[in-house]
């Protein structure tokens, strides 16, 4: 289950609100224990605040790295798709005619979707675009399977071998993208873990019958900033954070260019 469902928008304010929360219920609790008690001191509390906040930033590196581990290879595979893309369309030169038309003209519309779906990065349109992707890597498969059946050529092994690539790029490009998250326990105990430090830091505050500072206002859009930047990054492509399909983009350009010329 992933948080897709939640527009960022609203992820940010949902951290702020539960920062605030955090900080003022902790405020509260030590303004309690210290009316109470005078054995409660300010070192310790700090101490142990102090240790939770470490591993507040802990899970927030944590996290982070994993999505943007996935960021970058979402990057990589972009390029990676639009050699494939660029090879697959090269080597259907040694075709026949017919058929080499044909396939060059899927691989064109190929492109196409993958760039329009990044472009506009709707991701309610992502179930028709994956569906029309495997829909034309079938047509492809099944050409250039026949013209191997007819050619056994080493050449033609090639051209079976540059479809093949195109097809498990797409499949990587899916698994990383669409199907491989932070997990939502992760998501829980970063959260958690927040919720805990920044009470601990109210509750310092309280211990030590300092007043309510503005600050807090601030931490809390700071951690929530931090927080909704790594949800962007885990999420397919948000306008957060897009993946640049340029490489893309200068393959379908260049396929057009050879056309124009042989006219």
């Amino acid at each position: 289950m992933d948080l897709d469902f939640i527009p960022l928008w609203a992820f940010f304010s949902g951290t702020i609100l539960i920062i605030l929360g955090s900080v003022e219920a902790g405020f509260a609790l030590g303004r309690r224990a210290a009316r109470r008690s005078a054995d409660e001191k300010e070192s310790p509390v700090a101490a142990m605040g102090g240790a939770v906040l470490g591993l507040v930033a802990f899970m927030l590196a944590f996290t982070f790295g994993i999505a943007s581990g996935r960021f970058d290879t979402r990057k990589e595979l972009v390029r990676e798709e639009a050699n494939v893309i660029r090879t697959a369309y090269l080597r259907a030169e040694f075709m026949p005619e017919t058929e080499r038309a044909q396939v060059r003209r899927w691989l064109k519309e190929y492109l196409e979707i993958r760039v329009a779906l990044a472009q506009t990065g709707d991701l309610q349109q992502l179930p028709a675009a994956l569906a029309n992707s495997e829909r034309l890597q079938r047509k492809l498969w099944a050409s250039v399977v026949a013209n191997g059946r007819r050619d056994n050529s080493d050449i033609s092994a090639l051209l079976v071998e540059s479809i093949n690539d195109v097809i498990d790029v797409h499949a990587l490009r899916v698994a990383v993208a669409v199907e491989t998250r932070i997990p939502t326990g992760i998501w829980a105990i970063l959260l958690a873990i927040s919720f805990l430090g920044m009470m601990a830091m109210g509750y310092q505050a309280g211990i030590a019958g300092s007043k309510r500072s503005q600050t807090s206002v601030i931490l809390a859009i700071s951690f929530a900033l931090v927080i909704t930047l790594i949800a962007g990054l885990d999420r397919p492509n948000t306008s957060l954070v897009t993946v640049k399909q340029l490489p893309l983009i200068d393959v379908d350009k260049w396929i057009e260019a050879p056309d124009e010329t042989t006219k």
